[in-house]
Order: structure tokens, then sequence, then C-alpha cells
């Protein structure tokens, strides 16, 4: 599912069954997981989707793992890797993503 005003880069891999709402930014080459633990061959998995809340900033290269939620006006920065949930307002950076500040208002 996509919002409306959904902006998107080149090279972005986005899953079915990720949530996307309205006014997000993804930059190029993101990268959205499905499952945590994926086996080659096997037709069983757990799908666990993510979730991003509105106005959220993805930056270029960054990479959301299986059933994280990005909050609303969040940033995740170029090249992060999203293990856990991102607060509202949080900015995020590294790997594994951590909080450096809250965002824009």
């Amino acid at each position: 599912m996509v919002g409306d005003r959904f902006r998107v880069n080149g090279g972005v891999q986005l899953c079915d069954g990720s949530r996307i709402v309205d006014d997000v930014f993804v930059g190029l080459n993101v990268a959205f997981g499905d499952d945590k633990c994926p086996i080659s061959g096997d037709k069983r998995f757990d799908r666990l989707n993510s979730w991003i809340d509105k106005g959220a900033v993805i930056c270029s290269d960054a990479t959301v793992f299986p059933g994280v939620r990005i909050g609303n006006v969040a940033t995740v920065g170029a090249g992060a890797v999203v293990t856990e949930d991102v607060p509202a307002r949080a900015a995020v950076v590294g790997t594994p993503a951590g909080a450096i500040k809250s965002a824009r208002p």
C-alpha cells in the first residue's frame, strides 16, 4: 500500500505488503526486507511488513529490516541499517541505526 505524494527514487526494493503512507520520500537504492530469516527454496516464511508513517524521509542506500515501523516525520540517514522501530520525529544513522536527535518539526 502506498499513500499520496509518495516520492521514490530508482533502485528501491519494496516488498509486497509494505505500508507507506502520505508525503514519504525514499532515496536511491533503499531496500525493504520482509523475512528476518530467509532460507533459499523454503516457500514457508513469516512475512513481516514494514510501515512508514506520514512525512518520513529515508535517504539513499538505507536498509529497512522486516517488521520495522518508521514514525511520522522521522529521518533515516543515508546507508543506515534500520533493525528497530524509529520513533516519530527522530533522526537515525549508522549500522545498526541509532537516534542522533529530534528531526524536523
